[in-house]
C-alpha cells in the first residue's frame, strides 16, 4: 500500500515538472518570436538608412563645378546683385578663386570707402556677408584692381577644359580642382600657368577670355 502511494505521488510530481517545463519552453518561444521579427526589421531600417547615407555622400562627393557654365554665370549674376553694390562698378581685388567644390573667393574694393576691401565667399549657391581684409601702408591697391565688367566668370570652365584636355596626355597629371585670376598693373593672369606630370612640366599662359595663350614643355 506504501508503495502505491509512493508510486502515485511520484507520477504526479513528474507531470508537474513536465508542465512546468513547457510552459517555460512556450514563455521563452513567445518572447523570442516578436523581438526577432523587430531585430530583423530595425536592420532592414539601419541598412536602408545607411544605403541613403551612401548616396548622398557620393552625390556630394562628384563636383562638377569648374565645368559648369551655368552655375558659374549664376555666382556672378548674383554678386551683381548684392544690395551694397546697387547702382555702383564693382572692382575685383587681387585675387578670384574658383573651385570645383562649388565655392568661389573672391576680394572685392569697398562700394563706399574706395581704400577698404573686403572678402566675400560664394558657397551654397549664395555669397557671404563681406568681411574686411587687413591691408598694409605699403599695399598699392589701384594696381590691383580691375572692374568685374571684364571678367567673365564662365570663362573660368575654358581654362579648367583646357587644363584637363593638356592633361590626359602627360602621364601622371592630375585635373585641377582649382583655377584663379591674379590682378596686377590692372591685368588678368589666369592659374595654374604650370602642369606637372610624373616625367615631364610643362608651362601653360592664357588669354584673357580664357582660351589657350600658349603651351610648351619646360
Amino acid at each position: 500500500m506504501k508503495k502505491l502511494i509512493t508510486l502515485f505521488f511520484c507520477s504526479l510530481l513528474f507531470l508537474s515538472c513536465n508542465q512546468i517545463s513547457k510552459s517555460i519552453d512556450e514563455t521563452f518561444k513567445t518572447n523570442d518570436s516578436p523581438m526577432s521579427k523587430t531585430d530583423e526589421k530595425s536592420d532592414d531600417i539601419e541598412k536602408t538608412q545607411t544605403n541613403a547615407q551612401q548616396k548622398e555622400l557620393s552625390k556630394n562627393s562628384e563636383h562638377h563645378f569648374l565645368s559648369d557654365i551655368d552655375g558659374l554665370k549664376k555666382a556672378e549674376e548674383e554678386l551683381r546683385k548684392l544690395p551694397q553694390y546697387n547702382g555702383k562698378e564693382i572692382f575685383i581685388y587681387s585675387l578670384l578663386y574658383f573651385y570645383d567644390n562649388g565655392r568661389i573667393n573672391i576680394k572685392l574694393q569697398h562700394p563706399e570707402n574706395p581704400k577698404y576691401i573686403d572678402s566675400y565667399e560664394y558657397k551654397d549657391n549664395r555669397w557671404s556677408e563681406p568681411k574686411p581684409i587687413q591691408l598694409s601702408i605699403r599695399d598699392n591697391i589701384q594696381d590691383q584692381l580691375i572692374s568685374l565688367n571684364k571678367i567673365d566668370f564662365a570663362n573660368a570652365a575654358k581654362v579648367s577644359a583646357v587644363l584637363n584636355k593638356k592633361s590626359e596626355h602627360i602621364e601622371g597629371a592630375k585635373p585641377p580642382e582649382s583655377v584663379y585670376i591674379s590682378i596686377r598693373k590692372n591685368q588678368i593672369y589666369w592659374y595654374p600657368t604650370t602642369i606637372n606630370g610624373s616625367r615631364e612640366r610643362y608651362s601653360i599662359q592664357f588669354n584673357d577670355d580664357g582660351t589657350l595663350k600658349s603651351f610648351e614643355q619646360d
